[in-house]
């Protein structure tokens, strides 16, 4: 497993570097041993905090994050790693299979597509060289390609869940349509399927 430990304004010793990797290393031992890369990122928050964000990438578009601030770093990292603990206790046997499946997945059932970040409007109204009248235009700050991937809607919840994402587009494997999850502001799961998207219309033709 590939491991990147960066600090913000912080210097990384090599016994905090040391405590990361064991750490990480006896998690994805115990609960999946299939982790390609790892990155930890440890920055200030605030007076006398620190925030500690783990990302491990344990399959194809299969991301696990968590998060922790603390009064102390070595803390920090711990409560984050106990949190990523727990999600693969929750999802073991789920991503093993999940896994399996993925790697089985022919080609043509992942989309491309190309993601944008847009401006808010504070943004836009503090870009100077904004041609005038387009106020209506969004300001595309960065551009990216992106996958949009054949899932059943467990397993689309799962890598929602995982990643800490708010919303997740992928295509229902039971009809091959757009499908969205994404996370409500009372905690639980929203998810859209759309009545006659793109695979209901095709089954309906058929």
């Amino acid at each position: 497993m590939q491991l990147t430990v960066q600090g913000k304004q912080i210097d990384i010793g090599d016994a905090l570097r040391a405590h990361v990797q064991e750490k990480l290393e006896d998690l994805n031992a115990k609960y999946f041993n299939r982790a390609i890369d790892s990155n930890v990122h440890f920055a200030r928050e605030g007076q006398g905090f620190y925030k500690s964000h783990i990302a491990i990438r344990v399959g194809k578009n299969i991301q696990i994050m968590a998060d922790a601030i603390e009064n102390d770093i070595y803390l920090a990292f711990d409560v984050a790693a106990a949190k990523l603990a727990k999600q693969l206790r929750r999802y073991k046997n789920r991503l093993r299979n999940h896994h399996r499946r993925i790697e089985e997945t022919p080609e043509a059932e992942v989309l491309k597509a190309r993601a944008y970040v847009l401006a808010t409007e504070q943004d836009k109204h503090n870009e100077h060289e904004e041609p005038e009248g387009d106020d209506h235009s969004p300001l595309i700050v960065a551009e990216m390609t992106s996958e949009i991937e054949t899932l059943s809607v467990s397993e689309a919840v799962m890598r929602l869940d995982l990643a800490g994402q708010t919303a997740l587009l992928f295509r229902n494997a039971s009809h091959n349509g757009l499908n969205l999850v994404y996370r409500r502001s009372d905690g639980n799961i929203g998810w859209v399927d759309p009545t006659g998207n793109g695979g209901t219309l095709q089954q309906a033709a058929e």
